[in-house]
């Protein structure tokens, strides 16, 4: 078996478990399990395991970094020619990549403060005009759930004052919130606070129905609490190498 082939067969088994684990999930709790999306986090992880993922219909796939993120877009693409490959950014978002960003991704998840919508609504208009995007972007404001600055994230008092900013934003579609569970935290505090965001959010914007929350070690219990985005890399790449390919 080629090296080549042998990735091909771990990733596909791989897909298949954590396929099995959000099905058995949204059994536990009533929800389809067609209401939960698998999101690859590809990072530090070749262009040609992205496209295996997308070959297997994991088209909707995530990033971290820019730098990493922009050149294996345009590589996917190379290797998948005419498959729509969605690219998330999940990563936290400098003002000074927006400009690079607004290229390859089509949803950032990170939208964090009013200060970061508005740079994104002067990128998108900017790419529009130039013909580096021919729609507008995708956003989930992320919340922090712990209002601890250092790991990014909108502080839960802020939320309305943001969701706001976002929707006055033609360049800009809301589309819900996210948010990463502290470490310190269980899994159940975490997204049963993400939660009622969430639920009072799309109260206020109909539109505004995802919740992206849960990972490898915590997705069963995201779901249990409404997540419609699970963010998985380990479970489904392996352990992470220590630099970028």
């Amino acid at each position: 078996m080629t090296e080549t082939t042998d990735r091909r067969v771990r990733l596909t088994a791989a897909a298949r478990s954590v396929q099995d684990r959000i099905e058995r999930a949204c059994a536990q709790v009533n929800r389809p399990a067609k209401d939960v999306m698998l999101l690859p986090v590809t990072k530090r992880f070749p262009a040609s395991d992205a496209a295996e993922l997308a070959r297997l219909g994991l088209t909707d796939l995530a990033e971290n970094r820019d730098q990493e993120a922009g050149p294996k877009s345009l590589s996917v693409a190379e290797l998948l020619p005419g498959v729509g490959v969605r690219w998330h950014m999940v990563g936290q978002l400098q003002r000074n990549k927006i400009k690079s960003v607004v290229r390859w991704a089509d949803v950032v998840q990170t939208v964090d403060s009013l200060r970061l919508a508005e740079a994104l609504t002067h990128g998108v208009a900017a790419a529009l005009t130039v013909g580096d995007r021919t729609s507008p972007l995708d956003v989930l404001v992320q919340v922090s759930l712990d209002g601890d600055p250092a790991r990014g994230g909108c502080p839960i008092g802020d939320v309305p004052a943001l969701v706001d900013g976002v929707i006055r934003s033609s360049e800009l579609r809301l589309r819900g919130v996210m948010a990463v569970a502290p470490l310190a935290w269980s899994p159940e505090r975490a997204f049963d606070l993400l939660s009622k965001v969430a639920g009072r959010t799309r109260n206020e914007y109909p539109e505004a129905t995802e919740m992206s929350a849960g990972m490898s070690a915590d997705l069963e219990t995201a779901i249990a609490y409404g997540s419609t985005c699970v963010r998985v890399g380990t479970a489904l790449l392996g352990e992470r190498p220590l630099t970028s390919p």
